[in-house]
């Protein structure tokens, strides 16, 4: 029988762009649903835009839009960046939906009805501010402190990303509002819990089936359901972006709740727009027949691997065959962080390198464990070159320019024992190859592949057709022969991850779409293949290094510039008259320079502030106060590079004297502070 699979990758937030950490997740979801279609399996691969929460709505108020217009926006440019680098969906939907309403108020009911469903009076924060934003109960996320558990700082309010402890907001220690930095208060409200302890021999029974998660995800998976699980809260109050919960007044479900149900809503929108709602019922209904697997981050695995299941069996659905979870990416070996200049947009990339090196460099590095990638520019360039243009694309070029050319393009009639024997090796290897794919060893893949492209190439060296050529024609043709039937099973190992190289290679040699069930065919008698075309470039370090640069440009660019430094406490007049366009002559007035923070703690009675020690490559350090507490812990600061402002005359404020300004961009917590190069060194002059 067909092997029948639905696959599904996390859902990306709707507030911000697809950057190179999200790829990673993405592309080794892509590269398994192809390879499962090159094994003929009917595969499908759903994926869709995580959209409600207070973060949408309120970034939709800052944008004068309202939360339909912005999810719509962003879900066409999360799939416009997805889609750049060859992700192909079956389906890109969005979980603001009206089948994801249906089946989260579908699911939420029968739950209910069982029993399954609690009610109580919780103690929830609330911030008061009404200068950034109006009062209102402060969600999960927007909630910033220490963890409750291991003690790590700027810890979000509902799990650490530290140790993996999951708590209530209220649980932090030092809590306080993440978009202003007030200290909340505690007010109560009457929350609806999932009972997630009816689940426990469900979900320990489920664990227990081989394969469902790996090793490592089942050891923390059964610390959690060795002890005692406690309640999940679904609920939120408004104001709140997401769906109501039926019959209730003014309660919405929790965006985790409707999240995941996402999944099952693209594939039913996709189904049933095709008039086949027996298939959907198949896939969610009946594991004997279907298999349905998500690729998650480690960030999520506990709403994945603990909830999720639960509330599908609460809901009368079939748990999934398995969860696979990545680890994180590192960029230069620093984590991925806007403030330092390491989060490279999707959107960036594009513009400067081929989408298939990235492909590549992410497989290479892919093994089915929870081990982080780093992407070190070195790596990344030095990986492409050697492997894809100095070794595989080699062999074509080589062989299918300038001496295909002289042989009009024609094969041989057949293989010689020399080419059989190299034709057999490079079909063998295919099994390893496809086991690996299974598994998403895509290092393991990437191996292989380059080991029969060095023995292809090896062949040909021995060969050397190029001097053949030129006294025995027949023999440079049976080179030519021998060597381009040998990459028949590369192509098809390389198709999952470079599906447009090999597309080309196809082309090339004139062959029908390659899979794991035809590659071994051979080429029919004094085949003609096409003529050359150049298929792949070397990546230059000056390429990499552009984006970079871009990319700081572009994040710099992208908000209105902010001054890291308070205004004075007491609002100044307006001038007499509108200040004119300002000359060439007063920004060179400017000193700006790089500066490195030394120092770097918290203002006492300052909700705003942070009192900064920052180097400017001058005998003494000076002292900035900065209007940063609210996107930025003193810890996260220390040995940071900065842009900063050293002309300004100083400021004598509340809590001291500011000799300097920093520049940054945004509001609350997602402002930003300038960083300039790596290379830079405190005190250099900025322009």
């Amino acid at each position: 029988m067909k092997r029948r699979v639905l696959v599904t990758s996390a859902l990306p937030y709707a507030n911000g762009p697809i950057h190179l950490g999200h790829l990673v997740e993405y592309i080794q979801t892509d590269i398994w649903v192809r390879y499962l279609r090159l094994k003929n399996a009917e595969a499908y691969y759903f994926c869709a835009d995580d959209t409600h929460g207070t973060p949408v709505m309120l970034a939709a108020t800052r944008e004068g839009v309202t939360p339909d217009e912005l999810v719509e926006r962003v879900q066409r440019e999360h799939y416009r960046d997805l889609s750049g680098f060859g992700v192909e969906f079956d389906l890109y939907y969005t979980t603001n939906s009206p089948e994801n309403r249906e089946l989260a108020s579908a699911i939420y009911l029968k739950a209910k009805a069982a029993g399954h469903i609690a009610r109580r009076n919780v103690s929830q924060l609330y911030c008061e501010n009404n200068q950034k934003h109006k009062p209102m109960f402060l969600p999960d996320r927007f909630v910033k402190g220490v963890c409750p558990n291991c003690g790590a700082l700027d810890q979000y309010g509902d799990s650490c990303e530290v140790c993996g402890a999951t708590y209530s907001p209220h649980d932090l220690k030092d809590p306080h509002c993440a978009l202003c930095g007030s200290v909340p208060t505690l007010r109560d409200s009457e929350h609806l819990f999932f009972k997630l302890g009816d689940f426990q021999k469900f979900l320990k029974d489920w664990i227990s089936a081989p394969g469902r998660v790996d090793p490592g995800v089942l050891k923390k998976m059964s610390e959690w359901l060795d002890g005692e699980l406690r309640d999940w809260d679904i609920s939120r109050d408004g104001p709140y972006f997401g769906f109501e919960i039926p019959e209730e007044s003014n309660k919405f479900f929790y965006v985790w709740l409707d999240a995941p149900i996402g999944y099952m809503a693209a594939s039913r929108n996709y189904f049933v727009g095709k008039n086949r709602a027996a298939d959907w019922d198949a896939f969610w209904k009946r594991d004997d027949e279907t298999e349905v697997y998500h690729f998650i981050g480690k960030d999520i695995v506990y709403f994945h691997t603990l909830f999720w299941p639960a509330v599908l069996h609460a809901g009368g659905y079939r748990a999934p065959s398995a969860v696979f979870v990545h680890g994180f990416l590192t960029l230069n070996g620093e984590k991925m962080s806007k403030s330092r200049g390491t989060l490279l947009r999707a959107e960036t990339y594009l513009r400067f390198l081929n989408p298939e090196a990235l492909r590549y460099y992410y497989a290479a590095r892919l093994g089915g464990a929870l081990d982080d990638i780093d992407l070190s520019a070195t790596d990344f360039i030095q990986k492409w070159n050697a492997d894809v243009v100095g070794n595989l694309a080699n062999i074509f070029s080589r062989l299918a320019s300038g001496i295909a050319k002289k042989l009009d393009f024609t094969l041989a009639a057949g293989l010689s024992p020399e080419g059989e024997a190299l034709f057999a090796a490079s079909a063998a290897a295919v099994k390893e190859i496809d086991a690996a794919y299974e598994s998403r060893s895509y290092a393991r893949v990437v191996r292989e592949i380059n080991q029969v492209g060095a023995a292809i190439n090896r062949f040909v060296n021995d060969a050397a057709p190029w001097n053949q050529i030129k006294t025995d024609p027949e023999a440079a043709r049976q080179t030519l022969t021998d060597a381009l039937q040998a990459t028949r099973p590369l192509i098809v190992a390389l198709k999952p991850i470079l599906p447009q190289f090999a597309a080309g290679l196809e082309t090339l040699l004139a062959a029908p779409p390659l899979d794991f069930q035809n590659f071994a065919d051979r080429f029919a008698p004094l085949h003609r293949i096409n003529a050359y075309e150049h298929l792949v470039k070397r990546i230059e370090e000056s390429d990499f290094n552009a984006m970079l640069e871009e990319e700081k440009k572009i994040s710099a660019a992208a908000a209105a510039p902010a001054l890291a430094t308070p205004q004075p406490a007491k609002p100044q007049p307006a001038p007499a008259q509108t200040p004119g366009l300002i000359t060439i002559d007063d920004l060179a007035r400017v000193d700006l320079r790089v500066g490195k923070i030394l120092e770097a703690e918290l203002i006492e009675g300052a909700d705003r502030l942070l009192a900064l020690r920052v180097d400017l490559g001058e005998e003494r350090p000076r002292s900035v106060i900065a209007g940063i507490r609210a996107a930025y812990q003193p810890a996260d600061l220390i040995g940071l590079s900065v842009a900063a402002v050293a002309n300004l005359e100083p400021r004598k404020m509340k809590f001291g004297v500011s000799e300097a300004m920093l520049l940054a961009a945004g509001e609350g917590e997602s402002l930003s502070l300038f960083t300039p190069h790596r290379s830079a060194k405190p005190g250099d002059r900025l322009r």
